[in-house]
């Protein structure tokens, strides 16, 4: 379909291209100099010592459980209202995923008074999402994990470029973990980053993310090593080349993006004030979020479908973030996991629709999607 407003878009023009096409021409194509390049340049723009670039988000998150020790037996309270890898990475050290509610309808983060409920003697860490890219009450979830000894990770795939109290999201926390997918603030088509402070886990996350070994490719074709050993299970989760190249001029592009970003929802949020059958989440938010999606929630008495089915007809595309991880047929099927566990998360996996935004939009395309809610809503 062409849809006349797309929900996402990239800002990838002839810098991107060019810096690939270098990649290509140098013949070295799998992780090296131009990885090690990006990520020096992100813990820079983070401010944080240690960056490792991975094949995907997802794979940031399993390897900072892997390098946290999370293990069988353990539980690991996560949200539901999240993509579902933000879980799944739970279950592959084969630990428990114990779900949160969301803090309000205003905020659709964690909230840390839930958080605080679910904790049992087998809990080991927390994992916070900064939904939307609107940065959690880090404050009040670093306090729980020091009372109560646990680990914290920051699933900052919302949030690259977010700030929270002068610190950047992913910095916060015990480990940090991006994904730069194509809807992402900042996008390599596949790819991700996790990074930490931390020297102990950084040097098992550098080990885990190759196979376990001791010295990588690069490293044997500079002559740095002529071996090596498998001190762990590890896995392939490297990135590559390519994906490094956009993801330095990408880096070039976030900052100016986000301010982009920030334009539209300002114009989303004076369009739509006026619609009583909606509401706005966080629209009173006082940080520096990086405004990655634009949700909103309808009244009860608007059908959801019918509303994305009729903003469809005039070319406006929209989703839904997210359907809740906890009543996914497997979650269910293997945990046993039931409706009205989490009330308000539950309401918004019914309610939410996200409306496009993305940092090449215009305030001409914002008015067009708000006269076709109106049209929708109004005839």
């Amino acid at each position: 379909m062409n849809w006349r407003i797309m929900l996402s878009d990239i800002d990838l023009d002839e810098e991107e291209i060019n810096a690939v096409v270098e990649v290509l021409k140098s013949k070295w194509i799998s992780m090296g100099p131009v990885t090690q390049r990006f990520e020096k340049e992100f813990s820079s723009y983070l401010g944080v010592k240690h960056a490792f670039g991975v094949s995907s988000g997802t794979a940031a998150l399993h390897l900072a459980l892997r390098a946290l020790d999370i293990k069988q037996g353990d539980e690991v309270i996560v949200p539901s209202l999240t993509f579902v890898a933000t879980a799944n990475a739970v279950l592959y050290c084969n630990a428990k995923p114990v779900f949160a509610d969301i803090t309000s309808f205003d905020n659709l983060n964690v909230s840390p008074d839930d958080i605080q409920e679910k904790i049992t003697n087998r809990t080991k860490a927390i994992i916070v999402v900064h939904y939307a890219g609107y940065p959690c009450d880090m404050r009040a979830i670093m306090e729980i994990a020091e009372d109560y000894g646990l680990r914290v990770i920051e699933d900052s795939a919302h949030a690259v470029g977010a700030e929270y109290m002068g610190k950047k999201c992913g910095t916060i926390g015990d480990v940090g973990c991006f994904s730069f997918f194509a809807n992402k603030n900042l996008v390599t088509g596949e790819g991700g980053m996790v990074v930490t402070d931390d020297d102990r886990i950084a040097e098992r996350i550098k080990i885990l993310r190759s196979h376990g070994m001791t010295a990588l490719t690069w490293d044997r074709y500079r002559g740095h090593s002529y071996s090596y050993d498998v001190v762990d299970l590890g896995y392939n989760y490297r990135l590559n080349e390519m994906a490094s190249a956009m993801g330095i001029v990408q880096l070039k592009k976030l900052d100016r993006n986000n301010r982009k970003r920030e334009e539209v929802f300002s114009e989303y949020k004076k369009r739509l004030r006026r619609i009583d059958c909606l509401s706005i989440p966080f629209k009173k938010f006082c940080g520096k979020p990086s405004y990655h999606i634009f949700p909103i929630i309808l009244s009860k008495e608007i059908n959801r479908f019918e509303f994305m089915q009729g903003l469809r007809e005039k070319g406006v595309q929209t989703s839904i973030h997210y359907p809740p991880i906890h009543l996914f047929t497997y979650y269910r099927r293997e945990f046993g996991f039931r409706e009205g566990m989490l009330p308000k998360t539950e309401y918004v996996g019914r309610h939410e629709v996200t409306l496009p935004l993305h940092p090449l939009m215009t305030k001409r395309d914002v008015e067009f999607v708000c006269e076709a809610i109106e049209r929708f809503l109004y005839g």
